[in-house]
């Protein structure tokens, strides 16, 4: 049963019984859930434990660091109707629901998803998928929320009918916790939902701890492979979680193992209450270069950061290249020895 109250959490040892009244002041603001699955991969023996650090509340999310804000990536800035988000002219984002099947301490949208808050109303969608049908520029569409695989296989089956009698849309992507936080959620029902007539489907899956990827949440990756949808990942750079070389490189060659591709590794965004977790930039940049010598061009993600206020995705990684004018320029290896190029 997936745990959503304090009083779950003490009882399920995942906090201490002195920590109740700081959890439920957190609770009361940001929703709690953590799926029997998660709970069962947390190790109740280790304080620092990385998959409990992402989902386990912290009295520290109450306070608000400086430059944090509640739309961390400016979604509202693009929101021309409800539900959707059109930062570039060739894709658009389609909130379809506002609620997820855990809830990570970390998320940027924390303060838009949660119990009780709306997914879109029929008029809304239909509204919502009149807009991407009006403008044939639209090339991509990607599900997101909240968790967009929490509807059932009957409701996605329909959105995805709907997509596919917009001919201008080519590419569906939906972005899902899902398949690691309740792998046996993946049916083949669910599987047969996702694909529609002349339209690629991709799945980008949100994972940022290698312990993450056991052999059920392998197995529904497998069976969304095996059907024929492509999959990428998506991981949050966290300190604490996964900010050292070895379980960058650990969790990128999962991905790889299971025929997924790594993407994007994210900078956490200013989300309120999420200070504790971000990194420095150039902590970052300095775990980008040593990935950059460990594994193969196959388990590189592009490290991004989201620009507040709105103004996009950027990747940040390190640079190789110095240019020197008409001399040509130097080049850095992984050793971080320089080289000529004329």
């Amino acid at each position: 049963m997936t745990i959503r109250l304090p009083t779950e959490l003490v009882a399920a040892g995942l906090a201490p019984a002195d920590a109740l009244a700081d959890l439920a002041r957190v609770a009361e603001r940001y929703a709690v859930a953590i799926t029997p699955e998660i709970a069962a991969l947390i190790d109740r023996a280790n304080p620092h434990d990385p998959i409990a650090r992402q989902f386990v509340p912290d009295v520290a999310e109450l306070a608000v660091a400086p430059g944090e804000r509640a739309d961390p990536i400016g979604d509202d800035a693009h929101a021309p109707v409800a539900g959707i988000v059109h930062r570039y002219p060739d894709r658009v984002l389609l909130k379809l629901v506002n609620v997820c099947a855990v809830y990570c301490r970390f998320c940027f949208r924390r303060e838009m998803v949660g119990p009780g808050k709306q997914m879109l109303s029929a008029a809304q969608l239909d509204a919502a998928l009149g807009y991407i049908a009006a403008n044939p520029a639209i090339w991509e569409m990607i599900f997101t929320g909240g968790d967009p695989l929490v509807l059932s296989a009957r409701r996605l089956a329909e959105v995805m009918r709907r997509v596919a009698a917009i001919d201008h849309v080519k590419i569906v992507r939906l972005h899902t916790r899902l398949p690691v936080v309740s792998p046996d959620k993946i049916t083949p029902a669910l599987v047969r939902a996702l694909k529609a007539s002349a339209k690629t489907t991709y799945v980008a899956l949100h994972a940022n701890h290698p312990r993450e990827l056991t052999g059920a949440v392998r197995a529904a990756c497998a069976r969304l492979i095996d059907a024929g949808i492509a999959m990428v990942s998506q991981s949050v750079l966290l300190r604490g979680v996964n900010d050292d070389a070895a379980t960058l490189e650990a969790l990128m060659r999962a991905f790889v193992e299971c025929r997924i591709k790594p993407y994007y590794l994210h900078h956490a965004d200013m989300a309120p209450g999420t200070a504790h977790f971000r990194t420095t930039i150039a902590q970052g940049q300095a775990l980008m270069r040593a990935l950059r010598g460990r594994v193969s061009g196959l388990a590189q993600p592009t490290y991004v950061l989201d620009i507040p206020g709105g103004h996009g995705k950027v990747p940040v990684g390190p640079g190789y290249l110095d240019m020197c004018g008409d001399a040509g320029a130097v080049v850095e290896d992984v050793k971080g020895k320089r080289h000529n190029y004329p």
